[in-house]
């Protein structure tokens, strides 16, 4: 017996959509910048840039403050319970049209596998793109001090470009699982960005 019970809140809905489009125009103006295509000139692909880091650092803090003040943070805490079920399932009961091994709760939203891909871009990826895209916003700031002489510009670079394929390959699995894995299709896009509602 399956109902539908609103998991995700408005202020979860708000920070997965903003965060859609800021990344989507930071990754835009990243790899014009880059010189992978050249749309618009660097000087403004850099200002845009600059803004929506900048954006997307505050949405970060917001968030952050709401996970705490919330208990949300809880969510995404790793347990290696279910984990071994999740990982198999994915591998090929999917495939075979198994029962999944986990039940959504508005307590647990996130299967343990899910909550170790968070954990992992919450302590990985999102401090590296921060820490490396605020040292080379502020290069001019701290290259004639005693830290410009122990970490050369290019490898911030490195640290900077690794990180964002990181998100990107993130990404296409979150949004490959999130489109292929719901029944139907769309029922957990809808849940993250329309009502909030999954089926539990």
């Amino acid at each position: 017996m399956s109902k539908r019970v609103k998991v995700f809140s408005g202020f979860e809905r708000f920070w997965h959509l903003a965060q859609l489009f800021l990344i989507f125009g930071l990754l835009f103006t990243g790899f014009n910048m880059h010189g992978t295509w050249s749309v618009l000139p660097f000087e403004q692909a850099l200002d845009v840039h600059i803004v929506l880091a900048l954006s997307l650092i505050g949405l970060w803090v917001l968030a952050i403050f709401w996970h705490l003040t919330t208990g949300e943070w809880r969510q995404y805490v790793p347990t290696g319970k279910g984990l071994i079920p999740m990982v198999l399932y994915y591998a090929y009961g999917i495939f075979s049209v198994e029962a999944k091994p986990y039940t959504i709760t508005v307590q647990a939203k996130h299967n343990p596998l899910q909550r170790l891909a968070y954990f992992g871009f919450k302590v990985a990826i999102a401090p590296a793109l921060w820490t490396s895209g605020l040292l080379l916003l502020f290069y001019v700031d701290w290259s004639q001090t005693a830290l410009g002489a122990v970490l050369p510009l290019q490898w911030v670079a490195w640290v900077h470009v690794a990180a964002a394929f990181a998100l990107i390959l993130f990404l296409i699995v979150h949004v490959y699982m999130a489109g292929t894995t719901g029944k139907p299709w769309y029922s957990y896009l809808r849940a993250m960005f329309v009502d909030g509602y999954e089926k539990v």
